[in-house]
């Protein structure tokens, strides 16, 4: 199908972006593409004006700032994944992101792009949330930080208002924690029916810190906040993770549908925490 009639402007700049964004009633932003496209296509919007983002190098690129490394929104999923500031100090976001449908499609989404999106089945969303990442939004009344907990705040909905963008994400370094992102899906590329994000830091044959969020296990992705505590001074051993484990689910409220109803998923979140937990802690 044919998009719509739109308008489209292409600016090289945050503040030209933005200037666009105030004088525009319906507008939709075309980072990646790799999500807007499709529902444009398919005539799901319909705005009348699209924004795209893809001249602004200055939102593109990962540097290390003190104890956090930043991500520019514009950078592509293939950048992220294989960046090596990324894969030492914030493992489990690179994991995540070899996860993301096809090298195609990686090598066109962006990090912001999906973020922003804010699909629950997305995979970029629970290790956001689990890297305790800080989300930098930039509009008319300035610069504003928002945390990952913030930011997501239901089905497609983000912190983000319509006059503003997502410009960088900022994650603190977890150097020398182990990290694994475990998804299941019934075909490739799928988007994920369950999927697990979990990060440790190992010291002295226990478990010190844990972190662990669940994707499409609800609206937004879920801190497994009770896994996380039974964790903390254990053993990283087979009994002692998967009794944790059993609490992945608690507080969530996944979706039913033709993939799975929410008893399974509730399963699959014990199931793929145990996997996850284990492997991150090597």
């Amino acid at each position: 199908m044919i998009p719509a009639r739109f308008d489209y402007h292409a600016p090289s700049s945050v503040d030209e972006a933005l200037q666009l964004l105030r004088g525009a009633e319906d507008a939709k932003v075309l980072a990646g593409g790799q999500s807007l496209i499709p529902v444009l296509r398919l005539r799901l919007a319909a705005p009348a004006t699209v924004i795209d983002l893809g001249r602004i190098d200055a939102l593109r690129g990962v540097r290390e700032d003190g104890d956090a490394i930043v991500i520019g929104a514009m950078t592509a999923h293939h950048v992220v994944a294989e960046h090596p500031l990324v894969r030492e100090h914030a493992r489990l976001l690179a994991l995540a992101t070899e996860t993301v449908a096809d090298p195609q499609v990686r090598h066109r989404g962006t990090l912001g792009g999906a973020l922003v999106h804010a699909d629950p089945a997305g995979d970029l969303l629970a290790p956001a949330l689990a890297l305790g990442a800080q989300l930098v939004v930039q509009g008319s009344g300035g610069t504003r930080t928002v945390a990952a907990e913030d930011f997501f705040q239901g089905l497609f909905a983000t912190a983000v208002a319509e006059d503003e963008l997502l410009t960088e994400i900022r994650v603190p370094k977890h150097t020398g924690w182990g990290a694994q992102y475990q998804k299941f899906t019934r075909v490739a590329q799928q988007w994920s029916i369950v999927a697990v994000a979990a990060t440790v830091r190992v010291d002295g044959g226990t478990i010190a810190e844990a972190r662990v969020a669940l994707t499409n296990m609800g609206s937004t992705p879920v801190r497994a906040t009770a896994v996380e505590r039974a964790l903390v001074g254990s053993a990283p051993t087979q009994e002692a993770v998967r009794a944790a484990a059993a609490l992945a689910a608690e507080g969530t409220h996944p979706p039913s549908d033709t993939n799975g109803d929410a008893d399974y998923r509730r399963h699959l979140a014990t199931v793929l925490t145990t996997r996850a937990v284990l492997a991150a802690a090597g």
